[in-house]
């Protein structure tokens, strides 16, 4: 029996959102290399992905989805090229550069990492690099972008803006940088990967708590970046600690798609095959950025139990972190190490002691503050800060964990 015209619309909208996961940032990748253009490359890969919303509920799904949708793209960019009396000469390279069609976008590793560092070169701020790399490569919309950077969505606007204009009027070249330039530029790069993985191992807005499709990409891309510098130190700590986090992923989330805190979390649906790999790794590496939070890592991902976890070794380990990368958010985790090492009155003491003029739209600032409150005993006072919490959520998954932690201290 056929598929109803719902179920073709069905499938077809599955497939859309799967072919968007993972296709959006080698088809972009392949354009900026075939135009020279950021803004005409990702113009025209939105296009392709509109055409399918289109076409595909329609026509059916095309034996080679991938396929299809570099072509639907790479057509539009020729057209658009040859529209242009301006832009005679990139039609004239991209029409002699142009592939078969049906042919799938590129998986070679220098498309991929000549788009991260192009997106990563010195040139452009910290914020801007990471911010492009989660467009450009994530292919997260701007408004994901923002709540990743606690910023309002007109502020990313004019970020990305800024940073397309850099990379055009610098004339920033869409390569692998030469290896004598590589060490300079490997710590945004580490860095781009790292909010990355963390946009998918957590994210920041939306209904799920993961992105897989992230956090694998960002794996991918490190392990790829591993390969072309297999000396870099800090990229193995990265990738060390990407794997312990990785590892716990299966019992983090249940089936309902509901957050497990760590403390209820089914220890042995843990990959601890990959957390001893992973764990061993540590021994011996300097003492830098990312292998500070792996071992923080090692310490809950070792634990045989919650009860067992170090807390004192891990609020030790942030105060390493504060001396190495400081920020709000390290002193809140350093907080929240030391309310469990040593009382919530502790953490307590400590979490006032933060500036946190840069963390008033960061929920899980009230929502530490509510758990050390809550242990005191002091419940309205922890109430108020569980629904501050709720307020600033702007993921879905999070509001419900703390809509049920809201209403486990309000029975009688």
């Amino acid at each position: 029996m056929g598929h109803g015209r719902g179920e073709t619309v069905l499938d077809a909208a599955t497939a859309i959102l799967t072919a968007h996961r993972r296709d959006w940032s080698p088809i972009v990748a392949a354009l900026i290399r075939l135009t020279g253009d950021w803004d005409l490359a990702e113009e025209c890969a939105q296009d392709a992905f509109v055409k399918a919303w289109e076409r595909w509920p329609v026509d059916g799904l095309p034996d080679n989805p991938s396929g299809w949708l570099m072509t639907t793209a790479r057509n539009r960019a020729i057209d658009r090229l040859r529209r242009s009396s301006l832009e005679r000469r990139k039609y004239e390279q991209a029409r002699m550069a142009d592939h078969a069609p049906d042919a799938p976008p590129s998986s070679d590793v220098d498309d991929q990492l000549s788009l991260i560092f192009a997106c990563c070169h010195p040139a452009l701020s910290m914020e801007a690099r990471v911010a492009l790399t989660l467009r450009s490569v994530g292919g997260l919309t701007t408004s994901e972008i923002a709540r990743a950077f606690l910023v309002a969505e007109r502020t990313m606007v004019q970020r990305l803006f800024r940073a397309k204009r850099k990379i055009r009027d610098a004339a920033i070249p869409f390569r692998v940088p030469a290896r004598d330039e590589l060490d300079e530029r490997v710590d945004g790069v580490l860095a781009v990967l790292y909010l990355v993985f963390n946009e998918g191992y957590h994210a920041s807005g939306g209904y799920d708590v993961e992105r897989l499709d992230l956090s694998t990409e960002a794996i991918r891309l490190a392990t790829q970046l591993a390969e072309l510098l297999p000396t870099s130190t800090e990229i193995e700590s990265l990738l060390t600690l990407m794997d312990l986090h990785d590892a716990r992923r299966a019992a983090r989330v249940d089936d309902l798609g509901d957050i497990v805190p760590l403390e209820l979390q089914d220890r042995a649906r843990w990959d601890r095959v990959r957390i001893a790999r992973a764990a061993a790794r540590l021994d011996g590496a300097p003492l830098g950025r990312y292998q500070v939070e792996a071992s923080i890592a090692a310490c809950h991902a070792t634990a045989p139990t919650f009860d067992d976890t170090d807390w004192v070794e891990i609020a030790r380990l942030y105060g390493c972190l504060t001396q190495i990368a400081p920020s709000p958010v390290v002193a809140l985790n350093r907080a929240i190490a030391i309310g469990m090492a040593d009382g919530p009155a502790h953490g307590l003491r400590e979490l006032d002691a933060i500036d946190a003029t840069s963390l008033r739209a960061y929920p899980y600032l009230p929502a530490a503050r509510a758990d050390m409150l809550r242990r005191l005993g002091r419940i309205p006072e922890a109430t108020g800060a569980y629904r501050a919490a709720i307020r600033l959520a702007s993921n879905e998954a999070d509001k419900r964990f703390l809509e049920r932690r809201l209403q486990e201290i309000d029975r009688p």
